[in-house]
């Protein structure tokens, strides 16, 4: 592939397949509606060019292939692009469906799962790249240890993190699926978890014989998945507790099930290697991320956790390091999400002391008015904590002035709050 346009680069893994078309040698370009200014300036170290905004222009014209993002749909601003595209004659893939090609390629080690994708992947690449397997890989976060959520490899292992949204991991091709976990998530397209069970059977159920499947099979939600499985199951909770940095018996478990996958995709690679890899792993971008101090001196964490079991569990293992109270900020995604799973919001924030809920991040959804912060709020407020709404700069004064020098502060959520901890630990 000489040259390849991507319509919505800024997205994290858009941004991370850019940079491997550019290994590759492709001539890449891309274009966004607002790209992430640290995805931005990471993509202009590889010397590829962002276009900030959507035109027919942008598209170049000798293009071979043009790559859009999720977003890029019928009505959205991007969409001028792919309508150019097929006036120019050039080939379209969506995001999963250009990665599935090069999974076909490759010796693919999956990272599927309701939570705790992104660290494992970034873990197992870790350890394999430590080993000396050298594997390409592509995470949806960026890695502090590779500075990057791509990983240049030069053999024919490919990590990659699987999303389970739309069925989209079963564009992949993987010689390893790691299944973390299973839980009911993205209740805008899965009715159910049944529903949401039958996309995993059915990858699970496409690993070849000589493969393998890295999963807790004593998981409840997981185990009926394995019955017709091909590949041999690794039960990964057999491996022991590692020496870490990143807190919580969550995390635990995500290092034991990249330890497991690191086995199964390279079955030479010895203990002390696992071991060292692991406890020197640094995490990931609002991953249990450490930002900081407040200006009145309060500990300031950022967090991607969206689901509830997320929130319950890394909040818990905050309660383990803090000393005063956990204020949290919270950005509810998704009013689908909020709706449904509305009851496991409600208890999942038991270990903080205040909690401030952001307006609902909307996202791909329009808002129906059955569900709202303010009955999010209301609902946490109920289970025991004291829970209120606010706006965003509602929401920055608060946590600026409130928490003192031994009390945390912990902004979470798949939108933009991380913006929120951001200003809070530059106001000296």
């Amino acid at each position: 592939m000489k040259k390849v346009h991507f319509i919505g680069i800024g997205g994290i893994g858009m941004s991370a397949l850019a940079q491997y078309y550019k290994d590759q040698g492709a001539v890449v370009s891309g274009s966004d509606r607002d790209p992430s200014q640290k995805v931005h300036d990471m993509l202009a170290k590889r010397g590829i060019t962002v276009a900030v905004g959507h035109s027919p222009e942008i598209v170049p014209i000798d293009a071979e292939l043009v790559v859009y993002s999720d977003a890029v749909v019928e009505g959205s601003e991007g969409f001028v692009e792919r309508i150019r595209a097929r006036e120019l004659g050039i080939k379209e893939q969506s995001y999963f469906e250009a990665l599935g090609d090069v999974s076909k390629e490759k010796r693919t080690v999956a990272v599927a799962g309701t939570h705790g994708k992104t660290t494992t992947t970034g873990m197992l690449a870790k350890i394999l790249k430590d080993a000396g397997a050298s594997p390409t890989a592509i995470v949806g976060s960026i890695v502090k240890d590779f500075g990057s959520n791509y990983l240049h490899g030069d053999s024919d292992i490919f990590v990659v993190e699987a999303d389970e949204f739309r069925a989209h991991l079963l564009h992949l091709s993987p010689k390893v699926l790691v299944v973390n976990n299973l839980e009911w998530d993205h209740t805008d397209f899965y009715p159910s978890l049944g529903a949401m069970q039958e996309t995993f059977k059915k990858a699970v159920e496409a690993v070849p014989t000589d493969g393998a499947i890295v999963t807790n099979p004593s998981n409840p939600n997981i185990a009926p998945l394995l019955a017709n499985a091909k590949a041999k199951v690794v039960d990964y909770t057999k491996e022991p507790a590692y020496e870490l940095r990143l807190p919580g018996e969550f995390n635990q478990m995500n290092a034991r099930a990249a330890a497991a996958a690191a086995r199964a995709a390279f079955p030479q690679i010895e203990d002390t290697i696992i071991y060292d890899s692991l406890s020197n792993f640094q995490g990931t971008w609002r991953r249990f991320e450490y930002k900081g101090k407040t200006a009145r001196g309060a500990d300031v964490y950022d967090d991607y956790a969206h689901h509830p079991t997320a929130v319950k569990e890394t909040l818990h293992a905050l309660r383990a390091k803090a000393k005063g109270k956990i204020f949290v900020a919270f950005h509810p995604h998704l009013y689908s999400r909020t709706k449904d799973l509305l009851e496991e919001f409600a208890t999942a924030f038991t270990d903080a002391d205040e909690v401030l809920i952001a307006p609902i991040y909307a996202a791909r959804e329009v808002d129906d008015g059955s569900i709202s912060s303010a009955i999010l709020a209301e609902r946490i407020s109920r289970s025991g904590v004291s829970a209120r709404t606010a706006t965003f700069a509602e929401i920055e004064k608060a946590l600026a002035e409130e928490p003192g020098p031994e009390d945390v502060v912990m902004t979470m959520g798949a939108g933009d709050i991380y913006k929120v901890a951001d200003a809070l630990v530059a106001q000296k």
